[in-house]
C-alpha cells in the first residue's frame, strides 16, 4: 500500500455550500464538533496504508493549507507525506484549474515523480470510512486498467450522482453522469438490489478512482475535456478494462447546505451510521491543546460538546457544539450546528468590544437556536430567537442566509441584542 500514491481534490468554489465556504475551501469546512472534512480521507489514507498523499487546492486554501500543514507531519525517516499542491501559474500553463481531471493534469509531473505503483483519486468533500486495501487488492487481482468504487442508491438520489452499469466480472460496461429523465433511469435500474437496501437498484459512483499510473497519463494527455467524471472516464469505459468495487457502507456527499446539516445532525443519534471514534480507527485532526469543557446546570440531550466550552444555566437538544465555543445563562439550542470559535475572547476584549455595541463571540444569555447553522466567531447577541419560524426556504438577509429552510450565520457575524429570525 505504500506504492499508492493518494490524490485528494480540494473542490472547485463550493457554490452550493455557500457561506460557508465564503473564506475556506469545502475540504476546510468544520464537521462533527472539531474536524474538517478533508480529515476524512486523510485518516482513511492512514489506516489504510498510504503514507503519500497530495492534496489539490484553489479556491479560498488558506485555511485547508495551514490545518494540513499543522496537522498532518509524518516521520522523516519514514518517507510519508501530506502535501498541498496549489493551483499556480507556469512558463506552460496560465490557467486555474478548469475541472478534477484538469487539476490532477496540471500536477502530473509531480505525482509520475514519486512513481507509485497505483495512484489514487479522491473527494476532499466526501463523509464515509473505507479500507482501501480491499479497493486496491481488487484492482491488482482483475488487472484493471481503472477501478471505481462504487454504492447502490434509491432511485432519488440517483440523479444527482454518475450511475453505471456492470457484467458479472463487475466490469464495468455503461455509466452515465448524472442522468435526469425517467428512461435513463429505467434504462440503469438494475433488476435486484445489490446491497442490503432493497430499494437501493443504481450503481453510483463514490468519486474514488484507482489508475494505474500509465493509464492516467495516457487518459489525460489524450483527452483535452477537464472532469472524470464527465470526461475520462466515460472514455476510459469505452477502451479499457474499467471494473467496480461494491462498497455497502455509510457515504455522504457534503456537497450542499442540507446535506452538511444531515450529516451533523445524524452524528447525535444514539447510534449514528457514521462515528469519528473508533479504538482501531481514529479520525485525525489537529491536536489544538484545549481543556476540557466546563457544562454547568445545563440540560443536554444527544448532544455532541468539542473542547474548551463553556455552557452555563442552557438547554441543548440534538445539537453539534464546535469547539471553544461560549453559552450564555438560559440559552436553549435545538437541532443545530454550532461551530465554535477560533479564538478565545479576554475580559479586556469583552468590554471593549461592548462599547463598541458588539456581544461577545458566542450565543447570548436567553438566546433561542432552532434548526440553524452557526458558523465559527460568529456574535449571537442575548435575547435573540432563530427558528425561522415562517418556513422561508431560500433567502439573504444582513448577518445570515437560509438554505434549504435552514437558517446559517456566516463566520464572524454579528446578530444584534433581541434580533428575531
Amino acid at each position: 500500500m505504500r506504492n499508492v500514491i493518494g490524490v485528494i481534490l480540494g473542490g472547485g468554489r463550493g457554490a452550493r455550500l455557500y457561506p460557508l465556504t465564503r473564506y475556506r475551501s469545502k475540504p476546510a469546512v468544520p464537521i462533527g464538533g472539531k474536524y474538517r472534512l478533508i480529515d476524512i480521507p486523510i485518516s482513511n489514507c492512514i489506516h489504510s496504508g498510504i503514507d503519500k498523499i497530495f492534496v489539490l487546492t484553489q479556491f479560498n486554501s488558506a485555511s485547508l493549507n495551514r490545518h494540513v500543514s499543522a496537522t498532518y507531519r509524518f516521520d522523516s525517516f519514514f518517507g510519508g507525506f501530506v502535501e498541498i499542491l496549489a493551483a499556480e501559474q507556469t512558463m506552460e500553463e496560465t490557467d486555474w484549474y478548469q475541472g478534477t481531471a484538469d487539476a490532477v493534469r496540471k500536477q502530473l509531473r509531480r505525482i509520475q515523480a514519486r512513481q507509485g505503483h497505483e495512484v489514487l483519486i479522491l473527494s476532499g468533500d466526501h463523509l464515509y470510512r473505507m479500507d482501501y486495501r480491499a479497493f486496491v487488492d481488487d484492482h491488482r487481482r482483475r488487472s484493471a486498467d481503472v477501478s471505481i468504487a462504487v454504492k447502490p442508491v434509491r432511485r432519488e438520489e440517483a440523479s444527482s450522482l454518475g450511475i453505471l452499469q456492470v457484467d458479472e466480472r463487475s466490469r464495468i460496461v455503461a455509466f452515465r453522469e448524472k442522468p435526469q429523465t425517467e428512461a435513463e433511469l429505467d434504462e440503469l435500474e438494475l433488476p435486484e438490489a445489490p446491497g442490503a437496501d432493497p430499494e437501493a437498484r443504481f450503481l453510483a459512483s463514490m468519486g474514488i478512482y484507482l489508475f494505474e499510473p500509465q493509464v492516467l497519463t495516457s487518459l489525460l494527455l489524450g483527452i483535452e475535456e477537464d472532469d472524470f467524471g464527465r470526461h475520462l472516464i466515460p472514455a476510459a469505459i469505452e477502451k479499457l478494462n474499467v471494473f467496480a468495487h461494491a462498497f455497502d457502507g455509510y457515504w455522504e456527499d457534503i456537497g450542499t447546505i442540507s446535506a452538511f446539516y444531515r450529516a451533523n445532525i445524524r452524528l447525535t443519534d444514539l447510534e449514528p451510521v457514521f462515528q469519528f471514534h473508533r479504538p482501531d480507527a481514529p479520525i485525525f485532526t489537529h491536536q489544538r491543546f484545549l481543556a476540557g469543557s466546563r457544562i454547568d446546570d445545563c440540560r443536554m440531550d444527544r448532544v455532541i460538546v468539542g473542547e474548551g466550552c463553556s455552557l452555563r444555566e442552557a438547554e441543548v437538544e440534538q445539537s453539534v457544539i464546535g469547539v471553544r465555543s461560549q453559552v450564555g445563562a438560559g440559552a436553549r439550542i435545538f437541532q443545530s450546528v454550532v461551530m465554535g470559535a477560533d479564538y478565545y475572547e479576554t475580559r479586556e476584549d469583552c468590554e471593549r468590544n461592548r462599547a463598541r455595541g458588539l456581544p461577545d463571540v458566542g450565543i447570548g444569555s436567553g438566546s433561542v437556536i432552532h434548526h440553524a447553522i452557526v458558523d465559527k466567531n460568529a456574535r449571537i447577541g442575548e435575547g435573540v430567537i432563530i427558528s425561522n419560524d415562517a418556513r422561508i426556504q431560500e433567502a439573504d438577509a444582513d448577518g445570515h442566509v437560509i438554505r434549504e429552510g435552514i437558517v446559517v450565520v456566516p463566520k464572524d457575524a454579528v446578530i444584534p441584542n433581541g434580533t428575531r429570525i
